[in-house]
């Protein structure tokens, strides 16, 4: 028997190739969007306006004459209503049209590998052999836009292209964030959980120093990709990884405890921080929630003092100690909080944390 397979390890680089593949994807996408709207705009005004017919319910020929001058009418129709439909006079009215349907392909692969270590997308190459299906449907005039849109902007990209940039992207720009490696590092004992840590680390070996990964968009070499390794050596030590994995991560960095600059920053400046996600939950029920700066300020210092208390969780602690706060407000809104506004000031943080902060033994387990 050779030695065990760990796929999830090439799955990483897997992973990888599916995001840049979106990315790139999505640039492509708004790069032809005005294209795309245009085009569905014209469909939509064939819709609206059927094109002239050169005969007559009964089949017979159309003079020449009678032809242009239902071109003319048509042509004049069919600018006023562009005209509506770029206001947007027109979003509510229903339209019937045929949209691509997509033929579902179920197949199940049985064996120890599965779709993903094969690198082949077999539904998407079941699906490109089997016809594509029409089928009616009717929406608003607005909704068909967007519907018709996608599709003309999935014909506008050239998706071998996509791969392609993608590919190079990830070849030459990737980077790869292996966190928790310290999980694998094992004690030396050489049975067993520390055989199995000890396969991982020899299955990453190869990928991190260079090697073909087959994906589903092509072969991937990982030569110039970055690895970054993190993991908290606090029970494990990083002389406890196998000396080849330890060579292959010449550049070491130990990080430092947050600070309270540090835990303000969190707070405000992402774009999913928690103050706006919980200022944004509480919109929901129609109350305006506003921390003042002091008021930010002193989360920040609690949540510094208790991590060097009890046991530092970095900003995990920002999490529970905004939950303990809020959580009065989040309980009674809208029910038993009247005001449309909710100031929470640094008196406001004191008299709802500072018991809690000083009982150790209370702080251990809330905050």
């Amino acid at each position: 028997m050779g030695k065990p397979k760990f796929p999830d390890v090439e799955s990483m680089i897997r992973d990888l190739a599916d995001y840049a593949v979106n990315m790139v994807k999505m640039e492509k996408t708004a790069e032809v969007q005005a294209k795309a709207e245009a085009l569905a705009e014209e469909k939509i005004l064939d819709i609206l306006i059927p094109p002239i017919k050169r005969a007559n319910s009964q089949g017979e020929e159309v003079s020449e004459d009678e032809v242009n001058s239902e071109v003319y009418k048509n042509q004049k129709t069919r600018e006023w209503m562009r005209v509506k439909l770029k206001a947007g006079e027109l979003d509510d009215k229903l339209v019937e049209f045929d949209a691509a349907s997509q033929t579902a392909v179920g197949m199940q692969v049985l064996g120890p590998l599965g779709l993903d270590d094969m690198g082949i997308n077999i539904q998407e190459i079941m699906g490109n052999l089997m016809p594509k299906k029409k089928k009616k449907r009717k929406t608003t005039v607005s909704d068909a836009r967007q519907i018709i849109a996608q599709e003309e902007a999935q014909k506008l990209i050239d998706m071998d292209a996509v791969q392609r940039e993608a590919i190079e992207r990830v070849e030459n720009s990737g980077i790869v964030v292996i966190d928790e490696i310290d999980k694998v590092a094992g004690g030396g004992k050489g049975q067993g959980p520390d055989v199995s840590r000890e396969g991982v680390q020899r299955d990453l070996l190869p990928i991190v120093e260079g090697t073909n990964v087959n994906t589903k968009y092509g072969v991937v070499k990982t030569d110039h990709i970055l690895f970054i390794a993190s993991g908290a050596f606090h029970v494990s030590k990083p002389s406890d990884l196998i000396p080849e994995l330890q060579g292959r991560f010449p550049i070491r960095v130990e990080l430092k405890s947050l600070t309270e600059a540090d835990f303000i920053q969190i707070l405000t400046t992402p774009q999913n921080a928690l103050l706006k996600q919980y200022s944004a939950l509480l919109e929901t029920e129609g109350v305006n929630l506003e921390f003042t700066k002091d008021g930010i300020k002193e989360v920040a210092r609690i949540a510094t003092e208790v991590n060097s208390q009890v046991e530092n969780i970095g900003a995990r602690r920002l999490h529970t100690i905004l939950t303990t706060l809020l959580d009065d407000i989040l309980f009674d809104v809208p029910d038993k909080i009247p005001a449309k506004k909710v100031k929470i000031n640094a008196k406001a943080v004191k008299d709802k944390l500072d018991i809690i902060v000083k009982d150790r033994d209370l702080s251990k387990y809330i905050l």
